[in-house]
């Protein structure tokens, strides 16, 4: 398993880096000569709307196993337009009232939607359950998901890879740390592999990790970037914890197998899907 973590997480890291680094140069978001395009993070949109189709996949599997239903046409449609809002509102003058509005119709139409799916279908069997596990759906795959794209396009390429490697190698650092010395349970019911021990490694890695971005790339202070490297290896690691907590309660040990070495889509999105939020919020206070 460890060798395709390596070899599988070196390939995946590579090609985003590509991904962001191109997307970056072409809309001009990543060069001071050229001027920043007025439409950012094409390729990242495009990616996030090919990544929600498995990802409401997978979460749809484990839904089903804990014996509730998800209606895929709708969380697949609501989660691509709420994760994107923040890319399709720049196409309209006052992007921040279109994002706001769009936010609120998007919520608002799929509750009804979910609601009328369910009563033709199922009519009061499983209604809270279904309709609960939809909304989730909506939420975790969608509006956490926004706030990725919206980091990107408000505050940069660099700063958005900063975000992404921080949280990702606190996952590398828990997991090699808590694999060679861990003794100590973390979350002995929810996740048992998990340790204390695992869990300052992920703080080591990314204060590490986000110390030199920030220095290399002078984008905030050496306490500041301390900080935050703190800050986002517990938020990283509690939202593993979450997905973990889902795949528990469906009694799966992997969202799925579709990756080599890390199992699902989900397995691999988990912790930056639960800290978008906060990294935006982060950089927003540090501006």
């Amino acid at each position: 398993m460890l060798k395709y973590r390596l070899i599988f997480g070196t390939l995946m890291t590579i090609v985003f880096i590509a991904l962001i680094l191109f997307d970056g140069r072409l809309d001009g978001s990543l060069s001071s000569q050229k001027p920043d395009a007025p439409v950012q993070a094409t390729l990242l949109a495009v990616f996030l709307v090919i990544l929600a189709i498995p990802a409401n996949l997978e979460l749809s599997k484990l839904v089903n196993s804990a014996g509730a239903k998800i209606f895929l046409p709708i969380t697949i449609t609501g989660s691509i337009l709420l994760s994107t809002v923040w890319y399709w509102s720049q196409f309209f003058a006052d992007k921040n009232r279109t994002a706001a509005l769009g936010f609120a119709f998007v919520v608002c139409l799929s509750v009804l939607a979910i609601f009328l799916w369910q009563g033709i279908k199922y009519a009061a069997v499983g209604a809270f359950a279904n309709c609960g596990a939809n909304l989730l759906t909506l939420v975790y795959l969608g509006a956490l998901t926004s706030f990725v794209i919206a980091l990107r396009i408000d505050f940069g390429p660099i700063a958005f890879l900063m975000y992404i490697f921080v949280v990702k190698c606190a996952d590398i650092g828990a997991y090699t740390i808590g694999r060679i010395f861990g003794k100590h349970k973390f979350s002995p019911v929810i996740s048992p592999k998990k340790t204390w021990e695992g869990m300052a490694g992920a703080v080591v890695f990314a204060v590490a990790v986000s110390s030199i971005i920030a220095k290399v790339f002078d984008i905030m202070s050496l306490m500041g970037a301390i900080l935050f490297g703190v800050i986002f290896a517990f938020l990283g690691q509690l939202g593993d914890l979450a997905e973990s907590m889902l795949k528990r309660a469906a009694e799966q040990k992997d969202s799925s197998n579709s990756v080599p070495g890390f199992g699902g889509v989900l397995d691999v999105i988990d912790s930056p899907l639960a800290t978008g939020v906060f990294a935006y919020l982060f950089f927003m206070l540090i501006k």
